[in-house]
């Protein structure tokens, strides 16, 4: 009994020596994968993820690279559950968020909320503004009081978005939409302050928000 036990721990040993190493690769992966299975899921849900159906349009963790949609990411949680909930409502009209939002539940939508609040935001490094739109913009901004709602940075706050680093194609369409009533708000003011400006001023506050570097809160 003693010599089969002996010839075990021989066995073992000389096969620990030759793959000990191996072993421990192994199993340092299966941990390292199991690890970040767990943190992904923690801060996505379960899968299927919620957020991958976001991606394609909004990019990776909410920083979008087409100008036409915009950057979730660093948005203030309480106006994402907005802006969805009036998705879900029709209030919002949009051909692509409308149904999709009428599928979330009121959890999916906190989880989608704060998940794209807590990723950094990145600038729009492919944009090259037109300078003397940029000044002006920047004019605009300051004249019209867009960091009372806003913030300093116009990095948004409770129901006011970021601005500062989002798509310019994009705002130019969202100040289109509320000068031409197509938008509302609940206060009605960007209504009345979009309305008050011309298509070029319009598009030059666009040109100056969009060349924002995102000030990380």
């Amino acid at each position: 009994m003693k010599k089969i036990m002996f010839g075990v721990i021989a066995v073992v040993a000389v096969l620990l020596a030759i793959f000990g190493r191996d072993l421990v690769d192994l199993y340092r992966l299966q941990n390292y994968i199991t690890t970040s299975a767990e943190a992904y899921q923690t801060d996505r849900g379960n899968w299927p993820h919620l957020t991958d159906a976001c991606t394609g349009c909004h990019g990776n963790k909410g920083n979008s690279l087409n100008s036409l949609y915009p950057s979730l990411a660093g948005q203030p949680a309480a106006y994402l559950s907005a802006q969805l909930r009036s998705f879900a409502s029709g209030q919002r009209v949009a051909s692509n968020m409308g149904p999709l939002a009428m599928t979330l539940s009121h959890d999916d939508i906190d989880l989608l909320a704060n998940f794209y609040a807590r990723q950094p935001t990145s600038a729009d490094a492919s944009f090259a503004p037109d300078e003397g739109l940029r000044e002006k913009g920047k004019q605009l901004v300051q004249t019209r009081g867009c960091v009372a709602c806003h913030g300093e940075q116009l990095m948004g706050h409770d129901a006011f978005p970021r601005l500062a680093a989002q798509g310019h194609d994009y705002l130019l369409t969202q100040l289109n939409a509320f000068a031409n009533g197509e938008r509302n708000d609940p206060s009605g003011a960007m209504k009345a302050i979009a309305a008050a400006l011309s298509p070029d001023e319009r598009k030059a506050i666009a040109t100056y928000l969009a060349a924002l570097t995102p000030q990380h809160k």
